[in-house]
């Protein structure tokens, strides 16, 4: 619209000036024109003005509904952004929150471990403590291999008939017989030979003395747990610390050799509980052959029964189907019978139907 208001108004100029090019005279026809085309150019120049002023508040007012409509989108926008990422911060920071609680409780627990492990430290100090430590653990592993109060096959602090007592016995079958298990835990001469902060001069003197510690284990486990006719020719050493069981086994064959020699089996917790399987599964095995025959004979007698029972059903089936034959031909003469009645019914009546015709 602005555009053809302006276009008219450069026409009109033209013709303006056409006509005062053409009539420079100045005559009183020329300036009545000149007058009303003055007063049609104000008029439109009015109409002009009111329009565009129209025009111009109708853009404005739909330009600040449209910058409003978008100010309030982006403002939902940023609004639903915040509280999406308000809630991403907050379960990251509950589940941090959660991290930090497992982590002072685990603290908590290392803390209680060290102070146990500090206190199992005082408790081997002691050669009775150690003792009995090993005592216990050789109980939970008998224990959980064979079950608790299992003493048919297990028994521990078993008194032998030369008086000593062993910390345990396992009651194995022939060939094995009585196989006593004793523990023992050379621990300070160990802790010494394997502490790098000593010289190697104290630590090989720890390490002679460890041998010699463990031989004397050795040669006391042989001379009171092997006892001829009573128990197994072999007997079983304990060591409840893997570490050194790995230690023997790794640096000095010349132990297990002389454990060899004097029939006494070096074993740890993990070994034990192996050889302790296996010796179970011997004795499985060993009472199954035991049983084996008697199994036998309890099938063989069980098999005469099965054709005992065969016989006698295949007799009562006989008499079944004798039986089953019998009632066939019994209900066969019935079906006679019946159909002889029905027949012997019909002729009568049609005897009486015969003489009412006669009589009629």
């Amino acid at each position: 619209m602005e555009y053809g208001i302006l276009a008219l108004l450069g026409v009109n100029l033209l013709l303006l000036i056409a006509i005062l090019l053409k009539n420079n005279n100045g005559s009183t026809d020329t300036t009545e024109r000149l007058g009303k085309f003055e007063t049609n150019i104000t008029k439109e120049i009015g109409d002009f003005k009111l329009d565009f002023s129209n025009n111009l508040r109708n853009d404005f007012n739909k330009l600040n509904e449209q910058v409003e409509r978008k100010l309030l989108e982006i403002y939902e926008r940023v609004n639903q952004q915040l509280d999406e990422n308000f809630n991403k911060t907050n379960k990251t920071f509950n589940h941090v929150l959660e991290r930090l609680s497992k982590i002072d409780e685990a603290q908590k627990k290392i803390d209680g471990l060290s102070t146990e492990i500090v206190s199992l430290q005082s408790v081997l100090t002691d050669k009775k403590t150690r003792g009995i430590f090993g005592e216990v653990n050789l109980n939970y592993i008998l224990s959980n291999v064979f079950g608790e109060n299992n003493e048919h096959i297990y028994q521990t602090q078993y008194k032998l008939v030369n008086g000593a007592i062993s910390d345990a016995v396992l009651f194995a079958p022939a060939p094995m017989g009585t196989i006593c298990i004793d523990s023992k835990f050379p621990l300070e001469n160990y802790e010494r030979m394997t502490n790098r902060s000593l010289s190697k001069e104290e630590r090989d003197q720890a390490l002679k003395l460890f041998k010699g510690d463990l031989k004397k284990h050795i040669d006391a486990i042989h001379d009171k747990y092997i006892i001829s006719g009573v128990t197994a020719n072999e007997a079983i050493l304990f060591l409840p610390a893997e570490a050194i069981f790995a230690e023997i086994n790794a640096y000095h064959q010349d132990l297990l050799h002389y454990a060899y020699q004097k029939k006494v089996w070096l074993t740890s917790p993990t070994t034990l509980m192996s050889t302790l399987t296996t010796i179970h599964m011997i004795i499985k095995n060993m009472e199954r052959d035991k049983y084996a025959k008697v199994i036998q004979d309890e099938l063989n007698k069980l098999s005469i029964e099965f054709e005992r029972y065969r016989s006698r059903w295949n007799n009562l089936s006989k008499s079944i189907e004798s039986v089953h034959k019998d009632v066939k031909e019994l209900n066969i003469t019935s079906d006679k019978i019946s159909k002889r009645f029905d027949s012997i019914h019909n002729v009568e009546i049609d005897q009486n139907e015969t003489k009412y015709i006669s009589n009629s």
